[in-house]
């Protein structure tokens, strides 16, 4: 939540705290174009630490996946976002998909991955994670 604080996004539904597994689901509340959007995710693979999968079963889009993998190099960890969605209006939609949103989201996963490497790279991480139980 700390990552995307100009959205105000909270973790409002599901799994609120710690660290979420396989077939567990949150729901998101956050405030994205002026508008408060809610939307429930849930994570459909999980093959830890080296990818995960959440997938939207609620809310604003017609579909959202979005895939992150993990990939160890040299110098560090490589992390890659795959974001797939599309608007729910089909043909409207991919419009304002091409021209507004792809940009939006980009610039929004940007900013939060720019939050999480500065975690990562310091001792921050350790106020995020938890032991596994």
């Amino acid at each position: 939540m700390h990552s995307v604080s100009d959205t105000k996004e909270k973790a409002v539904g599901g799994i609120t705290s710690g660290l979420i597994g396989l077939g567990q689901q949150v729901q998101w509340r956050a405030r994205h174009f002026g508008l408060w959007f809610n939307m429930t995710v849930a994570i459909t693979e999980m093959n830890r630490p080296s990818h995960f999968q959440d997938v939207m079963v609620k809310g604003p889009f017609r579909h959202f996946r979005h895939n992150h993998t993990f990939t160890q190099q040299d110098q560090g960890t490589l992390m890659v976002d795959l974001l797939e969605f599309a608007s729910p209006v089909p043909l409207f939609g991919s419009v304002v998909d091409a021209l507004v949103l792809q940009h939006y989201l980009k610039h929004f996963l940007q900013t939060r991955n720019q939050f999480l490497k500065a975690a990562a790279e310091s001792d921050l991480w350790r106020n995020y994670l938890s032991s596994p139980e």
